[in-house]
């Protein structure tokens, strides 16, 4: 069994329901104790930085990781605890933020599309072209265009939109690997507590914290539907147990790193020989 094979649990099929209540934020069986969890966490991230510097070096081929999940999720958490042996100049991370008019002129996947890694690359968007099927749909009456009148319809047209531009992707030599980090109710209570108590932590408040709250069933209704209708065997959703961050760390960089030995990346030859045996002045 490969790296990916013990995660299989975690990954969303094509079109099979998904329960969001029934599967499990805490851990999971692939999961051991914490200190051994911790110890291969850091193997992991070490291989993740040597197999990025190969990525870059072939320069062939990119890797984009999407984020998704509810607000206190942990998205900016994974992508400093995943991604801290990565050369810094072989990554990019985008966090997308309400769009801009420039970008609402245009259809919702291009300002994604502008960011996505170029060969050689890993991109990390925390958030992304999801949002558009996710807090437009929950907050339809106020973020749908007035034009658009079929509105289930128009879910599973955008549904559509995002698996075409993933297939692009994917045939322009980008492997896509998508991420629903999952948490509890009650986890999210805790963690905005937490924030409220620590000073540190304070500027991360928003009104929406509190108000997004009353709409943690729709929710989790939208991301039930958007799960399994973009869920690809080439751009697959993983729902990863997030309530700790010591276990969410552990599947991400354990997945990712399973991504990346699949797509093997190679160093290239030098190209010209005689630069090896060059002395320098």
């Amino acid at each position: 069994m490969g790296k990916l094979g013990k995660f299989e649990k975690l990954r969303v099929r094509p079109g099979e329901k998904v329960h969001l209540g029934r599967l499990d934020t805490d851990t999971f069986g692939e999961v051991p104790s914490r200190e051994k969890a911790d110890e291969d966490t850091a193997h992991e991230t070490l291989r993740l930085g040597e197999l990025q510097d190969t990525l870059y070096a072939e320069g062939s081929q990119a890797l984009l990781v999407i984020f998704q999940g509810m607000d206190a999720s942990g998205k900016d958490g994974a992508v400093r605890n995943v991604f801290d042996a990565v050369n810094p100049t072989g990554i990019q991370v985008t966090s997308f933020k309400q769009p801009s008019a420039e970008e609402l002129a245009h259809d919702f996947t291009w300002r994604c599309h502008n960011k996505a890694p170029p060969r050689g690359y890993i991109g990390v968007f925390n958030r992304s072209h999801y949002e558009d099927v996710l807090v437009v749909r929950v907050h339809a009456d106020k973020l749908l265009p007035a034009h658009v009148e079929d509105r289930k319809g128009e879910w599973k047209r955008r549904y559509e939109v995002i698996r075409e531009f993933e297939d692009i992707l994917t045939k322009g030599r980008t492997r896509v690997l998508k991420f629903f980090l999952h948490i509890s109710k009650g986890e999210q209570k805790k963690r905005f507590l937490s924030r409220q108590k620590d000073p540190s932590k304070r500027w991360k408040l928003r009104e929406s914290d509190f108000d997004e709250r009353a709409y943690w069933d729709d929710y989790q209704e939208a991301y039930e539907q958007m799960l399994p209708a973009t869920s690809t065997p080439d751009a697959p959703w993983y729902v990863i147990p997030s309530d700790h961050n010591w276990v969410r760390n552990y599947c991400l960089s354990h997945v990712i790193v399973g991504a990346l030995q699949e797509m093997d990346p190679k160093m290239p030859e030098v190209m010209d020989k005689g630069l090896i045996k060059r002395k320098f002045k």
